[in-house]
C-alpha cells in the first residue's frame, strides 16, 4: 500500500512539472544585427517623414525653414538667432496637430516658470525652439516623429511614428 501511495505521489508530481524550453545564449553578433536593423529602420523612417513633410510644405502658402535640429519652423534664420541663457525662466503652451490638420488635444500642453536648462519631460523640438524664441512669440513647428513621441507615441491620442505640427507660444 505504501508503495502505491508513493508511486501515485510521484506520478502526480511528475505530471505537474512542465518541460522548460532551453534557449541558446544570445551572441554578440545577434544583438549587433538587431541594433543595426533598428538603426536602419529609424534612418529609413526619418527619411520618409522628411520627404512627407517637404511635400506638405510645398502645398502651403506659408514658408517653412529647416533647422539644424531636423525640424522646420515658420521663421527664417530661426536657429541662427542668439539662444536665451540656460537660466532663463519661460512659460509656454502649445497645440499639437497631425498633418491632416486635426488638432489632437482640446487643451494646450505647457508649463509655467520653467528654467530652459530644466525642462520636465518635453518634446526635443519644443525644448530647442523655446531657446530661440522671444517672449510673446508664436511659431509653428513641423516635427518628425523622432523629435516628437517616436516609436511609442504618447499612450493617449498620438500613436507611434507620427510626425506632428506644433503651434508653440512662448508666454514669457
Amino acid at each position: 500500500m505504501k508503495k502505491i501511495i508513493l508511486f501515485s505521489t510521484f506520478l502526480a508530481l511528475a505530471g505537474c512539472q512542465q518541460k522548460q524550453e532551453v534557449y541558446a545564449p544570445v551572441s554578440g553578433s545577434s544583438v549587433k544585427q538587431k541594433g543595426a536593423a533598428s538603426q536602419e529602420r529609424a534612418k529609413n523612417l526619418n527619411k520618409l517623414e522628411r520627404e512627407q513633410i517637404q511635400d506638405w510644405i510645398a502645398g502651403q502658402k506659408e514658408k517653412f525653414y529647416p533647422t539644424s535640429m531636423n525640424y522646420w519652423v515658420n521663421r527664417e534664420n530661426f536657429s541662427e538667432r542668439e539662444k536665451s541663457p540656460e537660466e532663463t525662466v519661460v512659460s509656454y503652451g502649445y497645440y499639437i496637430s497631425d498633418f491632416s490638420g486635426i488638432q489632437l488635444y482640446d487643451q494646450p500642453k505647457g508649463y509655467r516658470d520653467v528654467p530652459l536648462s530644466k525642462f520636465p519631460t518635453e518634446l526635443t523640438a519644443v525644448e530647442d525652439a523655446l531657446k530661440y524664441m522671444n517672449p510673446g512669440e508664436e511659431v509653428t513647428l513641423l516635427v518628425p516623429s523622432v523629435l516628437a513621441y517616436g516609436t511609442y507615441g504618447d499612450g493617449e491620442k498620438i500613436t507611434n511614428d507620427i510626425p506632428l505640427i506644433i503651434t508653440l507660444k512662448r508666454i514669457k
